[in-house]
C-alpha cells in the first residue's frame, strides 16, 4: 500500500501535522467534561485486554474490535449532554468507489472502507477561506524518476464508478460521512498494515468518501467546492492510534496547480503502554501485577473530540 507522501500526490493534498484547532479546542475546553470519562476509558481498556476472554492473553483480532466498541459506547454517553449526537449511524462493511483523473492517469479507490459513522449534518469546514486559498502556493512533492503510481494495482476499468455504497441511498437520513474507523486487528504482524501504510489507507479512503459525496452533491464537473467536504478517520491496532481530518476543497485534480485539499494527521498515539494479562511472579513474589500500565488520557480525549466534532 502506498505511503502518506504518495497518497498526498494521488489526492492532491497538503499535509498539516497535528489536529486542527477546531478539534484541539474541543479537547481543551473543560465545559465538555472529557476528563470525567477518563476512568471509564481506562476501564474499557482493561475490559478489552484482560477480562473479555477465557484465554490467558486475548488475541489482537479479539481485543481490538472489543476496545473499539467500548470506546464508541463511552462516546455515546455524551448524547445526554448533546442530544444531536444521537443523529448518527454506524455502517459496517461499507463499500466505496471513487474515480478521478490525476495528470493523465485515471485512478480509482474502491473496496471495503471499514466502519463508517454517518451523520445527519456535515462537519463544517475546518480550514478558513484564506487557508484554502493559501494552498495554491503549496508545491506537491514529485517522485521523479519514480512514477507516482508505483505499487498501485493496474486494472482495466469498464465502468467508472462513484459509489458511496448502501450507506447513502436516496432518502437515507444519515447522508453525510463523518468518521471512518479502520481496525488493524490481524494477529500476525506481517498481516497488519504498518502505521505509515495505515495512515495512507486512511487518507485514500477518507478522500474517496469525500469525493463520492462531493460528486453526489455537486455533479461530476471538476471544480473548487464552495462548501468543502470534511471526513475524519481513526485507525488503530488496539493500542496505537492514528487520527486524521481530511478536507476536500477541490474535485479539480488533474493538474498540480491551483487549490489543494488538506489533511491534518496526528500519528502514533498510544492509548496505553502495556497490558500485563497475568502477573509476573519470581520465587513466589509478584514482580509485576496484572493490569494496564501507562494509560494515556490524551489519546482517548482525541478519539472523543473527533466524535464530538461537528456537533459541539
Amino acid at each position: 500500500f502506498p505511503g502518506v507522501r504518495q497518497a498526498q500526490w494521488l489526492t492532491k493534498t497538503k499535509l498539516v501535522e497535528g489536529l486542527p484547532p477546531a478539534v484541539q479546542g474541543i479537547m481543551d475546553n473543560p465545559a465538555h467534561g472529557l476528563q470525567e470519562l477518563e476512568e471509564r476509558a481506562k476501564h474499557a481498556v482493561s475490559h478489552a485486554r484482560l477480562w473479555d476472554t477465557a484465554e490467558v492473553a486475548p488475541r489482537r483480532e479479539q481485543y481490538c474490535p472489543v476496545l473499539f466498541e467500548n470506546l464508541i459506547h463511552i462516546c455515546r454517553l455524551m448524547s445526554g449532554k448533546y442530544p444531536s449526537l444521537s443523529k448518527r449511524m454506524l455502517a459496517r462493511n461499507c463499500r466505496i468507489a471513487a474515480t478521478w483523473e490525476r495528470e493523465s492517469i485515471l485512478l480509482q479507490v474502491r473496496g471495503l472502507s471499514g466502519i463508517l459513522m454517518n451523520s445527519m449534518t456535515p462537519i463544517p469546514p475546518v480550514a478558513s477561506k484564506e487557508e484554502i486559498l493559501a494552498t495554491k502556493e503549496h508545491v506537491l512533492e514529485t517522485f521523479y524518476p519514480i512514477a507516482p503510481t508505483v505499487d498501485l494495482q493496474e486494472v482495466n476499468v469498464y465502468k467508472e464508478l462513484d459509489d458511496t455504497g448502501k450507506c447513502f441511498r436516496d432518502g437515507y437520513p444519515y447522508s453525510h460521512p463523518h468518521t471512518l474507523f479502520l481496525l488493524e486487528s490481524a494477529n500476525v504482524r506481517t498481516n497488519r498494515f504498518r502505521p505509515e501504510q495505515l495512515r495512507a489507507k486512511m487518507l485514500m479512503f477518507a478522500f474517496g468518501n469525500a469525493l463520492a459525496k462531493a460528486k453526489a452533491l455537486h455533479g461530476n464537473d471538476p471544480k473548487v467546492l464552495e462548501q468543502p467536504v470534511v471526513v475524519q478517520s481513526i485507525g488503530t491496532d488496539g493500542q496505537l492510534f492514528q487520527f486524521m481530518v481530511f478536507q476536500l476543497n477541490t474535485t479539480d485534480l488533474v493538474s498540480n496547480d491551483g487549490i489543494k485539499n488538506l489533511v491534518w494527521i496526528d500519528s502514533d498515539q498510544n492509548l496505553y503502554e502495556k497490558a500485563q494479562c497475568v502477573p509476573e511472579v519470581k520465587k513466589g513474589v509478584v514482580m509485576k501485577p496484572a493490569g494496564i500500565s501507562g494509560f494515556q488520557p490524551d489519546t482517548f480525549k482525541k478519539f472523543l473530540a473527533l466524535y464530538l466534532h461537528g456537533t459541539v
